[in-house]
Formats: structure tokens, C-alpha cells, sequence
């Protein structure tokens, strides 16, 4: 096996773990969103509920961009940008849903 055969396996795996877990985040971010609704009668409006659906659209269109990394292996700078793609946008949104979190524990937003 050559040296790009073994990036390819490596690059392939990374979108397989991309794609479950940015649908489970999606599931995260809603169900975020739902506990936002509920306390927002108590503690009065707040926009932490519309962030939250940003981060879950974040987590959605890197779960597409790994299901077309995976799906199109066959075109390699496809696959490899939109892998690289969704792997950016992955991050991004761990990062965003942890800082939303965060402050709206410390009543910030």
C-alpha cells in the first residue's frame, strides 16, 4: 500500500466519524434550543435559542459536506475538500455551541 492509498483510508475515516457525530449534534442543538424556550418564561427573552440553531446549522452542512466527501471518493479533490471542508465547519461548531453554552450559564446573552 503506498503512502497516498494510506492518506486516503486515513481521510475516508475521518469523514465516516464527521457524519455521525454532526447529526448527534444537531440532535444536541435542538434539544438546547427546547430547554432555551422553556427557561426563557422564567428568566425573560434571550437570543442563545438563535445561536444555537447557527451552530446547529453548522453541524448540518458538515454532516453534507462528509456524506459527499464519502459518497464521491471516486473524485478525489472533491472528496478531499469537502472533507477538509467539513471537517472546518465541525470544529467551528464544537467551538461556537461550547462558547453559546457557556454564557448563557453565566447569563451573558
Amino acid at each position: 500500500m503506498t503512502d497516498w492509498q494510506k492518506d486516503q483510508g486515513i481521510s475516508k475515516e475521518l469523514s465516516r466519524h464527521i457524519l455521525p457525530t454532526s447529526a448527534t449534534m444537531i440532535g444536541i442543538c435542538t434539544t438546547f434550543i427546547g430547554l432555551v424556550k422553556v427557561v426563557e418564561t422564567h428568566m425573560g427573552p434571550s437570543h442563545v435559542d438563535e445561536y444555537a440553531a447557527l451552530a446547529a446549522l453548522l453541524f448540518l452542512i458538515s454532516a453534507t459536506c462528509s456524506y459527499l466527501s464519502i459518497r464521491y471518493t471516486a473524485l478525489i479533490g472533491l472528496s478531499e475538500r469537502c472533507e477538509r471542508f467539513a471537517d472546518v465547519l465541525f470544529l467551528t461548531g464544537l467551538f461556537s455551541i461550547t462558547i453559546i453554552a457557556m454564557l448563557f450559564a453565566y447569563e451573558a446573552i
